[in-house]
């Protein structure tokens, strides 16, 4: 089962590296940078979707990494789990100029590629970072809460339904915020051992 899924990821990766209709296409080429497709364990429980690569992301092809990276290894080791255990990946799978925020429709055409990956993966725990991730899931699972902000419901686990059964939604800060905001920092941890109840007060489904 894993390397079926391995296969298909791969070829979702195929297609966004050919994907010349984006408007971010040029700008990658231009650039020599990379798409960010996403990386981790084919059949993970827990899946985190950020909103779009920075430069260092786009320069390596990788998602998290550098010091927001180095955090998040940190906030997963801290509840028992490697970077190898979950999946990462990112609404947008290239890098907007200059860091900005993705457009409309920049999320729009990219959106489908990470919902087949939801899809193909079949994570049990999904985990919006950002605005733009936690709009992605009200749009595509059903029984998500309309209402609030990652400020409002970080930490909460929402029960929601996916074609491939139950899936909890827990949004949560992106882990860079502790570098400008350190007094969010005990509040990011303890969001994170909610991740560690979920996965290990709970028979894993059979995948």
């Amino acid at each position: 089962m894993q390397d079926e899924r391995a296969s298909q990821l791969a070829a979702v990766e195929a297609e966004i590296r050919a994907l010349s209709e984006s408007p971010l296409y040029d700008y990658r080429v231009t650039n020599h940078y990379h798409p960010v497709i996403g990386e981790g364990n084919p059949n993970a429980e827990i899946m985190f979707i950020g909103e779009a690569p920075g430069e260092v992301e786009a320069k390596t092809g990788r998602p998290f990494v550098g010091p927001a990276g180095r955090m998040l290894d940190s906030l997963l080791k801290g509840i028992g789990l490697e970077r190898s255990d979950v999946y990462i990946t990112n609404v947008v799978k290239d890098r907007p100029p200059d860091n900005r925020d993705p457009r409309v429709k920049e999320v729009r055409l990219y959106a489908p590629f990470l919902w087949r990956q939801i899809e193909i993966v079949q994570p049990r725990v999904v985990v919006p970072l950002g605005r733009h991730a936690l709009d992605f899931v009200r749009k595509h699972f059903e029984g998500m809460t309309e209402e609030g902000s990652i400020t409002t419901l970080h930490g909460v686990a929402v029960p929601v339904e996916a074609p491939y059964g139950r899936v909890f939604i827990v949004p949560l800060f992106h882990p860079a915020v502790v570098f400008y905001r350190e007094d969010l920092k005990e509040t990011i941890e303890n969001d994170f051992r909610l991740l560690g109840e979920l996965i290990n007060n709970r028979q894993p489904a059979e995948k």
